[in-house]
């Protein structure tokens, strides 16, 4: 059977083309090479997309940029088992009939500066890096206080318009992290407490996620919450995370040891 070429040839002779080309062209492979280009620049453009979504979605929440897994240390076996839990939940997004299958609650509580914010960050941190989901963390004290100004109707700051386009925030990011909740209150408000209790209601019924961050344990968190909010967090698949130790955080008030050091003074010295 004749190649190509030959039959190509001989196409030539029969025409009286005194110059046969040596080569001739294969549209096939020339087609191919140009989709493989093509697809490589589509790629391009989509990682590119992509990196940019992800870098908006990390403005928009308001995250410390540190709150990461990379800076997080595992001193201590209540840290270690809040990161598992917190590996867990990342992984659990991979699978859409989980997200799809209702809404989910984690609360991280224990005393100041035992890592809970900086878990919650990196949890946060991970699922835009790897789902891109939108989220949104905010300190509940802050939001009560611009609640309560958005009521002042004289004012000029368009505080109003401002508070309800953040309580919309609220109901459409799909993980809400409210920090700071309930943080020197043995009880909320009642009117902050309906307020707070419908939004979590709300979000419950759309399948959004949330994660509460508080200094109380459980049964202060209840009774500073009251009966109607936490029945809604009853709603929620719930996990419950406990952070346990004294503070990671570094002193401000220096120890007795180290005031001697600096004064020169070292306790029960000889004269």
């Amino acid at each position: 059977m004749k190649s190509l070429k030959d039959r190509i040839e001989q196409l030539g002779k029969t025409l009286g083309r005194k110059h046969i080309p040596e080569s001739y062209t294969d549209y096939k492979s020339v087609r191919l090479e140009h989709e493989a280009l093509a697809n490589r620049d589509v790629r391009q453009l989509q990682k590119e997309g992509k990196r940019s979504r992800i870098l908006e979605l990390h403005g928009r929440s308001d995250l410390n940029p540190k709150w990461t897994f990379d800076n997080l240390v595992e001193d201590s076996d209540d840290v270690k088992e809040a990161i598992s839990i917190a590996h867990s939940f990342i992984a659990a997004h991979e699978d859409p009939a989980w997200r799809k299958s209702g809404s989910h609650m984690m609360i991280f509580y224990g005393d100041y500066g035992r890592g809970k914010s900086h878990t919650a960050g990196a949890i946060a941190h991970e699922l835009i890096n790897q789902y891109e989901i939108t989220v949104l963390y905010r300190q509940l004290s802050t939001l009560l206080e611009m609640r309560f100004f958005s009521y002042d109707y004289s004012a000029t700051d368009k505080a109003g318009e401002k508070f309800r386009e953040i309580n919309q925030e609220l109901l459409d990011v799909d993980l809400l992290i409210l920090d700071e909740v309930c943080v020197n209150e043995s009880a909320l408000k009642k009117n902050a407490q309906s307020w707070l209790g419908n939004i979590l209601r709300q979000r419950l019924a759309h399948n959004k996620n949330c994660i509460l961050i508080t200094n109380h344990n459980l049964a202060e968190l209840e009774k500073a919450l009251g009966s109607y909010c936490f029945e809604s967090i009853k709603e929620y698949d719930t996990y419950k995370v406990r952070f346990e130790g004294p503070s990671r955080r570094k002193e401000i008030i220096p120890t007795q040891i180290e005031s001697h050091r600096a004064t020169g003074y070292q306790p029960n010295q000889v004269k």
